[in-house]
C-alpha cells in the first residue's frame, strides 16, 4: 500500500493541470513559448512539468519564476529581431 502525501497529491494535480493546458488551451492561444522558439528547448510548461516530476513541488515553485523571467527576456529578444517584419511576440507566462 502506498502512502499519498499532500505534496505528492498537489504535484500530481499540478502536472495534470499542465497536461490539460497543453492539450486544450495552448494550441488555441495563437502563439508559442518564446523561450522554446528562441532556444529550441522545451516550452515553459514542459519545463515546469519536468521539474515537478523530477524534483517536486518545492523545486518547481522556486525555479518557475526564473524560467518565466527568462521567457520574458526571450520574448523581448524575439520582438527586437522581428520588429522589421511587424511581428508581435507575447511571453507565454504573462504577466511579467
Amino acid at each position: 500500500m502506498s502512502v499519498i502525501t499532500l505534496d505528492g497529491l498537489v504535484t500530481r494535480t499540478a502536472i495534470s493541470s499542465l497536461d490539460l493546458y497543453q492539450q486544450h488551451l495552448s494550441p488555441r492561444k495563437g502563439f508559442s513559448c518564446p523561450h522554446r522558439l528562441l532556444y529550441g528547448e522545451r516550452s515553459c510548461s514542459d519545463y515546469v512539468k519536468q521539474i515537478l516530476s523530477d524534483r517536486g513541488l518545492k523545486a518547481a515553485l522556486q525555479l518557475a519564476p526564473q524560467r518565466f523571467s527568462a521567457c520574458k527576456t526571450a520574448a523581448q529578444t524575439l520582438q527586437a529581431q522581428r520588429a522589421q517584419g511587424g511581428c508581435i511576440v507575447i511571453p507565454c507566462c504573462l504577466p511579467l
